[in-house]
Order: structure tokens, then sequence, then C-alpha cells
């Protein structure tokens, strides 16, 4: 079961933000909304944070990306985008300083 937008950002009731403007609009779940409208927001979010995160992907992860699109069924790929956002948020990651694997 999904939980209310609330509870992933820091929407509060009545506090007036784009966040209680989209939940009135397309509910606390964004039931009101197709899988592809989203999977775009999804997307279109992802990219912005994308471009704003320091440092750079390596070659090999372009490859894993279109290896994952071409080769694992909708719901690994679905789970994955779970996985990922989960660690974006709370998991560890490498940091610019430190060295990636395929430069050590």
């Amino acid at each position: 079961m999904s939980k209310p937008i609330g509870h992933f950002t820091s929407y509060t009731l009545n506090d007036g933000s784009l966040l209680e403007s989209l939940q009135e609009e397309y509910g606390p779940t964004f039931e009101k909304m197709t899988k592809r409208e989203k999977l775009f927001l999804i997307s279109a979010i992802a990219s912005q944070l994308c471009d704003q995160a320091p440092g750079r992907c390596r070659d090999e992860i372009y490859v894993v990306g279109h290896q994952i699109n071409s080769s694992l069924p909708l719901a690994d790929r679905e789970g994955l985008v779970e996985a990922l956002t989960n660690q974006v948020r709370w998991g560890r990651s490498l940091s610019d300083t430190e060295v990636l694997p395929m430069e050590k």
C-alpha cells in the first residue's frame, strides 16, 4: 500500500506549500496520476538532481543503464527505481573525493 507524500516529504497539513497543492490536485498518494505521469515526474526530478550532483558518471554506468533497460523485466526495473531512490536518500555513496573503482 502506498503512503501519502507527507510520509516522504516535509509537507504538513494546511501549510500552503506546493506539496499541499499537489496532494489536493492529485491525491495523497498521487492516485489521480497515470503511471506514465508518475514516471515522467521521477525522470524530471532525477534528471535535475543528477545535473546538480557534483562529479561525473563512470562510462561503465551508462552501459549498466542500457543493460538494465534492455535485459531486466519491468518488475525488476521498478524495484531498482525504488532501491536506488532509497539509497540516494538514506544510503552511503562514494563522494567526489573518494577514488572511483575504475581509477584505482
